[in-house]
């Protein structure tokens, strides 16, 4: 029988033949991490959340927790850790080490943490009874265990002296407890070599080959061990450090060790180290006599001086910026959004001033206005100046606690900030990419920024502009029902007596919406449009200068009822078909021609083993750039002689990330997806429980275009594309994707380090994999699940161009604007169940990384947009979906006030 050690945190993680080497984080560990000893002893509790996090996020597969140390109360502490582990699903996710050589240490550890977690560690040191009790309680509590090389005469440092404590062990653990050998665990002890004494020379060798006698000998158990203990005679020497663990992990795997508590971060590539630094590592670790002649101690010892502190350098760069004076070196890490210096720099500024402020308002504000400055003039781009303002934050964080310190000694004012802006995703909505960009911007310029984040209801952005006395309120949406949300806050800001300046930005927002529905709704102060973060700055600064804040309104609201006008002109000279000749003038297929394939299977299925490797060839990064304010298309946009530079150093940084991600899955992509026999009634689509079309299953309600057309051009609803009743049986399918809720998690921490540049990075590249998903889930849908189209051939990067057959039109989009009929959608395909996702009161997927929509495959289907929807469609589609005509007019305001959408109604 197949036996294999089964943990879990959150998520549950099985040692497979697969998985050749399991990764223990050891920086959890008071006992071996000075720097989380020394956060514990303060009760540094978040910074020690961080260790565990940046632990998870480079690769440890289990988490080893260690507080013993004679200052800290052990227990507690290890009791409040791990809770608060519990509350981090980004930590919690992977199973737990708990670590401890005091009993009732483990113990507490048991009772708190969640999963199945690994106990490190019992022994034969107090002799067998100690020992089956204890292995008793781990049975009881359901955690697997590490059993130490150690026994009544000590630890076991030769090959012998190991096996034969192992080999008791296990005779104890499996034929006397009951305890299941897949989770039993031996650490045969990691010795330091390299010591000068002769005696250690074969500690390596003793550990590797007793790693193979484990395993063969003691079926189904593992070995693990204290990877860092091998190189203890080199501490201070990282790069040699990380040689001789690679070497040694790169023999004692091949022998049988598969877990280890190694520092996930830093493990140097076997193959990439220097050929003469890794011989010398073999020769210690494997005893052998070196070539060069002299001990193989010797040899290393000889080498290790070459390598100290270069090994993991850089390629060489020009540093020659770092000889000059400090001022001029934050201005020149400013601009090119460099961190590394940016503390000790910062430090050294903050001891020449006469005060921490004066560091801010000073070199930094400095370098920040040639930032500003080279941005205006466009020869920096938006996520350069997103790097700047990641050293600007890094270096406002190294004086902060000076700055507190002297306010709470009372000495002096606070910085002067230019302005104080609120910012806020409207209710119901969850995207903020936008939003983050212009608040990071706006920052940059020495603006101070409240942000709200998503979701956020009109009394409360009120509430709080009224109580921290801000300067201006900025709002952002991305799906069509924020735009009411967005007349709503003005109408209210209205009816409160405000008269701050109220900014509009987002994908659905726009100048005529504006100005025709939401500076009307707000007269006592301007409601401005701002097209993209590099207009932000310009239009704040104009609306909180004194002296050119009059002018600059008067001319704002002269060309707002200009637009206002226009639109109103143009609506009234646009001739629309009353409902029933737009339906008269539908697009006639040959049905009678038409065979339509059947899906491989119908109802709902969930998609599972998303790789996301696979994904990534999926994204389209024209798209990706649009996000970051970069217009061109993709690779050109590489090349493009203004912007070149910048995207090509976006693109390496987001490639940095994107490996990152795929390598260490920060994402959990999921999908589900559904085929169902379909008939086209009317404007409609009816869909059936079976191919007898007897029982009605759901209704997907679709709206038809009134706009006038020429001679031969059809008046579109998505109901054309579909067989009509009396034509025989077709289908629909409909689909939701999502990259995983961890984008929002992994955004916080970056902030929390004050990195928006990353943090924003992660939700850019978040949306790129869901579209991706998308793109890909939809090609295998031609291919596979509906079949279709078989012989497809598209490359990912073609399929950008939609030259396939087939349609994935989504609620929301131009088609169909009414987002509710996602919760149809979302009720066939038991779409949360199925992925998580949900939808909010104004019908936005949360997470945000999130796509839905319908499959539609006739041939002759292609996107469209509505343009205006006249008030008797809207009556006779709130019949027909039992809904009152003031909700569907709430649903179809913007297209009932004519708005015109983007020409692809595509859901991605």
């Amino acid at each position: 029988m197949t036996r294999y050690l089964r943990l879990s945190g959150l998520e549950p993680f099985v040692l497979t033949p697969d998985i050749p080497f399991v990764n223990v984080g050891e920086r959890t560990n008071v006992t071996g991490s000075a720097r989380f000893r020394k956060l514990i002893t303060n009760r540094d509790y978040a910074a020690a959340l961080e260790v565990a996090r940046d632990q998870v996020q480079n690769g440890a597969q289990i988490l080893d927790v260690n507080m013993d140390e004679g200052l800290i109360d052990s227990k507690a502490a290890m009791v409040e850790f791990l809770n608060l582990i519990a509350s981090e699903p980004d930590i919690a996710r992977v199973p737990l080490m708990i670590d401890s050589s005091k009993w009732e240490v483990i113990e507490a550890g048991l009772k708190c943490v969640q999963g199945k977690p690994v106990v490190n560690s019992i022994s034969l040191k107090e002799g067998e009874e100690s020992f089956r009790r204890q292995a008793g309680l781990c049975l009881a509590y359901g955690a697997a265990v590490v059993v130490m090389a150690f026994d009544e005469e000590g630890q076991a440092d030769s090959f012998a002296r190991k096996t034969t404590i192992c080999a008791r062990a296990y005779r104890i653990l499996v034929e006397e407890v009951g305890f299941p050998p897949e989770d039993i665990i031996f650490d045969p002890n990691v010795f330091a070599v390299a010591t000068g004494i002769e005696e250690h020379d074969n500690y390596g060798v003793d550990f590797i080959e007793a790693a193979r006698w484990i395993r063969a000998n003691l079926p189904h158990a593992h070995v693990s061990g204290g990877v860092s203990n091998l190189s203890f005679s080199f501490r201070g020497n990282e790069p040699v450090r990380e040689a001789m663990h690679a070497v040694f992990l790169y023999h004692a795997i091949r022998a049988g060790m598969d877990m280890g508590i190694v520092n996930a971060g830093q493990l140097a590539v076997y193959d990439q180290i220097d050929p003469d630094l890794r011989e010398a590592c073999e020769d210690v670790v494997l005893n052998r006599k070196p070539k060069q002649g002299g001990t193989a101690t010797e040899r290393l010892l000889a080498l290790a001086e070459r390598f100290r502190g270069g090994a993991r350098e850089e390629k060489t760069r020009d540093l020659a910026w770092r000889g000059w004076p400090v001022e001029k070196r934050l201005e020149h890490a400013l601009v090119n959004g460099i961190t590394e210096f940016i503390e000790a720099d910062t430090e050294e500024a903050r001891q020449a001033a006469e005060r921490p402020l004066h560091v801010i308002e000073g070199p930094l504000m400095a370098g920040m206005n040639v930032v500003g400055d080279l941005f205006g003039a466009g020869k920096m781009f938006l996520p350069q100046v997103v790097k700047s303002a990641r050293v600007m934050k890094q270096a406002v964080a190294v004086l902060l606690p000076y700055m507190e310190e002297e306010k709470r000694l009372g000495g002096g004012e606070g910085r002067e900030a230019a302005g104080k802006v609120l910012m806020a995703t409207v209710k119901g909505d969850v995207h903020d990419i936008g939003k983050n960009i212009v608040g990071v911007v706006l920052a940059c310029n020495n603006y101070e920024i409240i942000d709200l984040g998503v979701m956020v209801p009109p009394a409360k952005i009120l509430e709080v502009a009224r109580a921290e006395k801000v300067d201006a309120i900025g709002l952002s949406g991305l799906i069509t029902p924020s735009l009411d949300e967005m007349v709503t806050v003005a109408a209210e800001m209205e009816r409160e007596g405000f008269d701050i300046p109220l900014l509009i930005g987002g994908a659905t927002t726009s100048k005529v919406h504006t100005a025709v529905k939401i500076a009307p709704s707000y007269c006592r102060g301007p409601a401005v449009y701002v097209t993209d973060a590099s207009r932000a700055v310009g239009v704040v600064g104009q609306l909180l200068s004194a002296e050119r804040k009059g002018a600059y309104v008067e001319g704002l609201r002269a060309d707002y009822a200009e637009v206002a006008e226009r639109h109103a002109r143009s609506e009234r000279a646009k001739q629309r078909l009353p409902l029933a000749a737009a339906r008269a003038n539908a697009l006639k297929l040959d049905w009678a021609a038409h065979r339509p394939v059947r899906p491989s299977f119908t109802g709902s299925r969930t998609v599972d083993g998303w790789d996301l490797a696979e994904i990534a060839r999926y994204i389209d990064w024209t798209m990706f750039f649009q996000t970051w304010e970069l217009k061109g298309v993709y690779p050109r946009i590489l090349e493009d002689p203004a912007q070149g530079e910048a995207a090509r150093a976006l693109f390496a940084d987001a490639q940095e990330m994107l490996a990152r991600i795929v390598a260490e899955r920060w994402f959990t992509p999921r999908a589900v997806v559904g085929f169902w026999p379909a008939n086209a009634v009317g404007d409609d689509i009816r869909l059936y429980a079976d191919e007898t079309r007897q029982a009605e299953l759901a209704t997907f309600f679709t709206l038809r275009q009134q706009v006038t057309k020429r001679e031969g051009r059809p008046n579109l609803a998505l109901s054309d594309f579909v067989a009509p009743e009396g034509a025989g049986p077709d289908w629909v399918g409909g689909f939701v994707v999502t990259a995983g809720p961890e984008e929002a998690s992994i955004a916080e921490r970056f902030d929390r380090a004050n990195d928006n540049y990353s943090a924003i990075m992660v939700k850019a590249l978040a949306d790129r994999f869901a579209e991706a998903m998308a793109e890909r889930l939809h090609e295998r849908v031609r291919r596979e699940l509906w079949g279709y189209a078989p012989d497809e051939s598209f490359t990912p990067d073609a399929l950008h161009a939609e030259p396939y057959r087939g349609i994935r039109p989504a609620p929301g989009y131009p088609a169909q604007p009414d987002h509710t009929e996602k919760v149809t959608l979302f009720r066939l395909l038991d779409a949360t169940a199925a992925t998580g996702v949900e939808l909010t009161e104004s019908m936005a997927m949360w997470p945000g990384s999130s796509v839905s929509g319908l499959y539609i495959g006739h041939p002759d289907a292609y996107y469209f947009g509505l343009a205006r929807v006249e008030r008797d469609q809207a009556e006779d589609y709130a019949r027909r979906k039992g809904m009152e005509l003031a909700e569907v007019e709430r649903w179809l305001a913007p297209v009932m006030a004519g708005r015109v959408d983007t020409p692809s109604s595509r859901a991605a």
